[in-house]
């Protein structure tokens, strides 16, 4: 019969420690602060609508880099806010005439982990939310003639996987639908809506402290 003597007891007991809080620490869930980051494609859908009659507005897609701040308050759920450097877009007026602009799109969602909680490596998500889109530095080639566009708030849903490397890093991928509607003036008179409704489109590294 194997005789337990107190050092090996003690160091059985700081193996089962050591085990215990590398499961905890690679656990995916409640109580984790996280940032993920990288590039994010803003892609706008097809024909973004029609100014002053008989404008055609088209909106070019725009790359740049993108990040996210987060929390998990529950093994399950957490919430998630995008930001990135300004996005500008060239933006084509009936095939041929040449405006652009500047935007943000901070956007809040609310996310359900299906697997939070557990060690699995391979984390997927959802989310839904909302979003605020502020614009500026609007250009039209067209002399003396000016394009403003309205701030715009609009609802967001998201998908997205984390695969784990180790306690704190993971490739991420993640994309957002955002419905992005705007009015517009050309030279100060109401002109119409344009309807961006982007598809964003993120991949980079996700942190977790």
């Amino acid at each position: 019969m194997r005789k337990f003597t107190l050092p090996t007891l003690f160091a059985a007991g700081l193996a089962a420690v050591a085990v215990t809080a590398s499961t905890q620490a690679m656990a995916y869930g409640q109580g984790d602060f996280f940032t993920r980051f990288g590039a994010a494609n803003v892609d706008p859908k097809n024909d973004n609508g029609t100014l002053a009659g008989d404008l055609n507005v088209n909106v070019d897609d725009e790359t740049q880099f993108a990040f996210t701040l987060g929390y998990r308050f529950h093994d399950k759920l957490g919430v998630e806010l995008l930001a990135a450097l300004p996005f500008e877009h060239d933006i084509k007026l009936n095939g041929g005439i040449d405006a652009s602009t500047k935007h943000l799109p901070p956007t809040l969602t609310l996310q359900y982990y299906p697997l939070g909680g557990t060690e699995s490596r391979v984390q997927p998500y959802v989310g839904a939310g909302i979003n605020y889109t502020t614009f500026d530095d609007e250009t039209v080639d067209i002399e003396n003639v000016s394009l403003d566009l309205d701030d715009s708030w609009g609802a967001a849903g998201q998908v997205g996987i984390d695969l784990l490397i180790d306690d704190n890093w993971a490739l991420n991928a993640a994309a957002w639908y955002i419905d992005i509607d705007t009015d517009a003036k050309v030279g100060g008179i109401e002109a119409g809506t344009v309807n961006i409704d982007p598809l964003v489109v993120m991949g980079g590294l996700s942190y977790r402290f």
